[in-house]
């Protein structure tokens, strides 16, 4: 994946080159992905990148790695309005020089906006298949966690146009950033239910809990485990 724009023009190796190096060496490359959340702030992990200095760097960096047989993911924008905005203004500058052949999406809240979203970029963009390459309900409990988990995968299943999807939770739950619950680890590192289900298994029972705070008393040695459903006073 080329994340964003590279911070001076000797910064690296041009996107392009060490792809184009990876296939020559015997690398299987079939997919490329370009503009992680270009209209996103760097803290919550956006590359924030104008749409003229993306498209640019797609017609120079990803446009030509499509004569070798590579498929091209477009810009993954945030689910916000200024992702909307922002492809537009991408597909403008391209002034038909991107060749897109699947598009990105990210969203997290609940069910029900997830497939309003899905059926806005649809509806936006029909002649290109969809990947769902971030998707997510943080901070919730944990029966809402797994709702949620299970709804979508089942509605995803069902859309002929969603070629791919990936949940975001492939972490411990003790280091997740969205909320304990939606981890597909528990915090000693295994399948939570979720986790599980996502690998086409079934309900392990594995509670997932936050992090770890150990406290060393003398020559006593302490462990408070703090688990989503307890309260700390």
């Amino acid at each position: 994946m080329l994340f964003g724009a590279p911070s001076s023009s000797s910064d690296s190796t041009p996107f392009n080159e060490t792809v184009v190096q990876l296939m020559q060496g015997g690398a299987n490359i079939s997919y490329v992905l370009a503009f992680n959340e270009p209209d996103g702030s760097p803290a919550t992990g956006g590359s924030s990148m104008l749409a003229s200095t993306a498209a640019q760097l797609w017609i120079s960096q990803v446009e030509p790695l499509k004569a070798k047989g590579v498929r091209l993911g477009g810009p993954a924008v945030t689910s916000a309005q200024t992702g909307f905005e922002w492809l537009v203004n991408f597909f403008a500058a391209c002034d038909g020089g991107c060749s897109v052949d699947f598009l990105p999406i990210h969203y997290y809240g609940d069910f029900q906006g997830l497939a309003s979203h899905i059926g806005q970029v649809r509806a936006a963009y029909q002649n290109v298949s969809l990947w769902v390459t971030e998707f997510g309900y943080p901070n919730v409990g944990l029966q809402d966690a797994q709702t949620f988990f299970n709804q979508s995968e089942q509605y995803l299943d069902r859309l002929d146009y969603i070629e791919r999807y990936s949940y975001f939770g492939s972490f411990r739950s003790s280091v997740s950033n969205v909320g304990p619950n939606e981890a597909m680890l528990d915090q000693n590192g295994h399948l939570t239910d979720i986790g599980s289900w996502y690998l086409g298994g079934s309900a392990t029972g594995n509670v997932p809990g936050a992090a770890s705070v150990t406290s060393k008393l003398a020559t006593w040695s302490l462990t408070v485990v703090l688990f989503a459903t307890l309260a700390v006073l």
